[in-house]
């Protein structure tokens, strides 16, 4: 089970609205980068998807092959940083 946190979720909704203006079949699909962190990536729905949603939209979405990886772990929100950031602990 991958857990995001509410603040997280307030976050993933706002770059989906103001930011990607993504229709409601669209989400923010985590991906993996080279060093070892994730960025994201506006995307439609896959089979065997884990889909977070929040307030009717897609927040997020995590592809099979990243479902075990993340399993256990908690996608959380930073905004005491000098750039506020999403991060996976």
């Amino acid at each position: 089970m991958i857990t995001v946190t509410e603040d997280a979720k307030k976050v993933l909704m706002s770059i989906l609205l103001v930011v990607a203006e993504a229709d409601p079949d669209e989400g923010l699909r985590l991906l993996p980068i080279a060093d070892g962190s994730f960025a994201l990536a506006i995307d439609t729905q896959l089979s065997g998807d884990l889909i977070v949603e929040y307030q009717g939209f897609k927040a997020l979405l995590v592809g099979l092959e990243y479902i075990n990886l993340l399993s256990g772990k908690t996608i959380d929100y930073d905004c005491g940083r000098e750039e506020p950031i999403l991060f996976v602990r």
